[in-house]
């Protein structure tokens, strides 16, 4: 069940980032300033987010190799954009946020992922 969950949720964000992220590359305006540079990154991440949905489908252990890659990605540019924030840099608050989501997110999906791998591992008394 929690390998389930954790495809459709890494699909459906993966999905929802695209459109979002494409949107806004197509002109829509989100409000705040965009850094251009995250936006980019976001939806290429879409993708990321999209195939490793169907990795944690298909293998447990990959599964969670692909997470901890993403969120160890997300937490470098989490990190990144926060030293832009406090220096003046052009990047919105909002972005802050949402890359907060998105790295406590992928942390979550890579220990459920872990979970799962564990979980099929163990032993069985019979």
């Amino acid at each position: 069940m929690i390998r389930i969950l954790a495809t459709a949720i890494a699909v459906l964000f993966g999905i929802a980032t695209l459109f979002a992220g494409g949107r806004v590359l197509l002109g829509s305006d989100p409000g705040y300033v965009v850094f251009r540079p995250l936006l980019v990154y976001n939806v290429l991440m879409g993708l990321a987010y999209v195939a490793a949905g169907i990795i944690f489908w298909r293998s447990a252990r990959a599964g969670r190799n692909a997470a901890a890659a993403i969120f160890l990605l997300n937490l470098a540019v989490l990190l990144a954009i926060l030293v832009l924030y406090r220096t003046g840099g052009d990047v919105a608050v909002d972005s802050l946020r949402a890359m907060t989501l998105r790295t406590v997110a992928w942390l979550l999906l890579c220990v459920a992922m872990s979970w799962v791998g564990r979980s099929r591992a163990a032993p069985t008394s019979g």
